[in-house]
C-alpha cells in the first residue's frame, strides 16, 4: 500500500526534472523510506505496482491549496490516487488524514486534532505524555484519535485503554502507517463509544494515569463539563496523575478556556492543577 501526499510527492517531482533514475522517497507518509526508481511514465516503489506520472501530479496540484505546515494525504489503488477522507455518520463531520513535516495528524470538520505550528504531532504527543511520567500502571486516554497517545503510553504502561467516539475517525487511522502499533500492540484495549458515558461504567481507581485530549470546546463541550471530571477523579487511584489539554495558553481563548477548566477540576475534587504551557495542557493530581 503506498500512501502520498503533496509533501513526499514533490522530491518525486523534481528528481524526474534533473532525469534521474532513481530517487529516494517514502511510501508511507515519512515513516520509512525507500530507493524508487523512475521511468518515462511511471514511479517504481519496491514491491509494488507502478505509480503513473499523472496519479503523481494530481496530488501534487493539492499543495497550494492547503496550509504550508499539512496537507491531504492519497491512497493509491489501480494507479489512481484516492483522498483519505472519510464522512462520519455519527458526527456529520469529514475525517481526512493530513501530511506534516513529521507523522499525519487528523482534521476533524476543519480542525487539525494536533499541534503542527513549530512542532509535529508526535511530538506534540510526547510532550502531553511526558507531563505526567512515569506513565505507569494502567492508563486511560480519553480520546483515541489516530492513536498516538495509547501508542506511546503503552510503551511503558501496562495495559492502556483508549476510548474512541467515532468509527471513522479510526476508520482513518486504520490507514494511517504511524497507527498500526494501535491495532497490533497487545498492550492496548480499544473501546468505541461517548467517553462521557463510558467512563462511568469503569471502577473506581482503576487508573495511575488519564491522558484527556479532547477536541476543541466547541466540538466536544461534554467532554469540559465538571460532571465528567469527577468521573475522570473517582477512576483515578489517590497519588495518580491527569493531563488534560487545554489550548494555547498565551491566546485570548486558550486562557478563558483554561481559567474555566481550572475552576472545574478544583471543583471535581482534583488537587495541584498546573499549566504545563509546553504542552499546552494541565496537570492535576488526585491527593
Amino acid at each position: 500500500m503506498i500512501l502520498l501526499s503533496p509533501l513526499h510527492a514533490q522530491p518525486l517531482l523534481a528528481a524526474r526534472a534533473t532525469g534521474a533514475p532513481v530517487a529516494s522517497a517514502s511510501p508511507d507518509l515519512g515513516l520509512t523510506h525507500a530507493t524508487v526508481r523512475l521511468t518515462p511514465d511511471t514511479v517504481q516503489f519496491p514491491d509494488e505496482p507502478p505509480v503513473p506520472w499523472a496519479a503523481v501530479d494530481a496530488v501534487c496540484r493539492h499543495a497550494s491549496r492547503t496550509p504550508a505546515a499539512s496537507s491531504p494525504c492519497f491512497l493509491f489503488r489501480g494507479g489512481e490516487a484516492e483522498r483519505i477522507t472519510v464522512y462520519s455518520e455519527h458526527t456529520g463531520r469529514v475525517c481526512s488524514l493530513a501530511a506534516t513535516n513529521g507523522a499525519p495528524t487528523i482534521v476533524l470538520a476543519g480542525f487539525p486534532m494536533h499541534r503542527v505550528k513549530d512542532t509535529d504531532p508526535m511530538h506534540d504527543t510526547r510532550a502531553k505524555v511526558r507531563a505526567i511520567a512515569p506513565i505507569v500502571g494502567r492508563v486511560l486516554d480519553t480520546a483515541t484519535g489516530l492513536g498516538y497517545t495509547a501508542i506511546e503510553a503503552a510503551r511503558t504502561a501496562a495495559v492502556v485503554v483508549t476510548v474512541e467516539l467515532d468509527p471513522a475517525v479510526l476508520a482513518v487511522a486504520r490507514l494511517n502507517p504511524w497507527s498500526r502499533e494501535l491495532f497490533d500492540s497487545k498492550a492496548i484495549t480499544q473501546l468505541v463509544g461517548d467517553s462521557a458515558t463510558v467512563v462511568a461504567h469503569f471502577d473506581d481507581e482503576s487508573f495511575a494515569r488519564v491522558v484527556h485530549d479532547p477536541p476543541t470546546l466547541a466540538l466536544a463541550g461534554d467532554l469540559y463539563a465538571e460532571t465528567f471530571y469527577r468521573q475522570l477523579h473517582r477512576v483515578l487511584k489517590r497519588g495518580g496523575r491527569l493531563f488534560h489539554y487545554v489550548a494555547d495558553p498565551r491566546s485570548p481563548s486558550g486562557r478563558r478556556t483554561t481559567a474555566g477548566v481550572i475552576r472545574r477540576l478544583h471543583a471535581a475534587g482534583f488537587a495541584r492543577v498546573r499549566e504545563r504551557p509546553e504542552a499546552f495542557g494541565l496537570v492535576a493530581v488526585k491527593d
